[in-house]
């Protein structure tokens, strides 16, 4: 019988599939399947089109576990409570503003951990509340 306990490996292993799929989508190094697709334009191959594919069959996950997950309200808060964390880390200095390159590996990094968070949070909600769900029953 599986087990529906959830701990950090469970989040850090959601929180390492949004990595892979944020920064594998775009990412400043220049690594990544923007920049990838976008010299081959117009010419697309089918193995330039699968790969998105799959990457957009990703995000489609992900969006949707987050939306269920957190909600409108939910997904509010998380940006902003990320937000004003990564208005302090500029404001005392520590990652200028006008490094571009930097505001985006950290900007991406906090979407990393949004979607990681809806992909997790319908679990951590149960645990917290004591719910059972219908699946957890045994007979």
């Amino acid at each position: 019988m599986k087990s529906n306990s959830f701990s950090w490996s469970h989040f850090f292993t959601r929180l390492i599939a949004a990595l892979v799929l944020i920064f594998a989508s775009y990412n400043p190094a220049g690594l990544s399947y923007y920049d990838w697709a976008i010299t081959r334009i117009p010419d697309i191959t089918p193995v330039v089109a699968f790969a998105g594919l799959i990457l957009l069959i990703g995000w489609i996950i992900f969006i949707r576990a987050t939306l269920r997950s957190l909600g409108v309200i939910g997904i509010v808060l998380a940006v902003a409570f990320f937000g004003t964390l990564f208005w302090m880390i500029i404001d005392w200095g520590i990652v200028a503003a006008d490094n571009v390159e930097a505001v985006t590996y950290i900007s991406q990094t906090i979407l990393c951990l949004i979607l990681a968070t809806g992909m997790s949070w319908s679990h951590v909600r149960r645990r917290m509340s004591g719910q059972v769900d219908a699946d957890d029953v045994d007979n």
